[in-house]
């Protein structure tokens, strides 16, 4: 299964992601810039902040009271379709999902 990022100087990388694996897992293991995920995944840090393409986004799962909140601390604006990758675990409905990286 494949995720694209989109970054923010408009280039894209994109990598195989196994199922069951968070995508902010996928993206420092594939070194996509501006993911950082420096809480290891346990929605505290807001380091992982990506918009999801919104063609994909009523496939990644509902967005939590807490996720949501831990939105409004982000570095860069949030958008409508913001979410933080580590809420987001890979299956085979996200095969192809791209993901827009914000710059910062």
């Amino acid at each position: 299964m494949q995720v694209t990022w989109i970054l923010p100087d408009g280039t894209t990388r994109s990598a195989e992601v196994q199922p069951g694996r968070t995508l902010m897992e996928a993206a420092v293991a594939n070194g996509i810039p501006n993911v950082h995920g420096e809480c290891g995944g346990s929605l505290s840090c807001a380091t992982c902040h990506v918009v999801v393409d919104p063609e994909w986004i009523d496939r990644t799962g509902p967005l939590g009271d807490f996720e949501d909140a831990m939105l409004d601390a982000t570095e860069t604006a949030r958008a409508p379709t913001s979410r933080l990758s580590c809420q987001i675990e890979m299956s085979a409905d996200l095969d192809g999902l791209r993901l827009v990286v914000p710059g910062g």
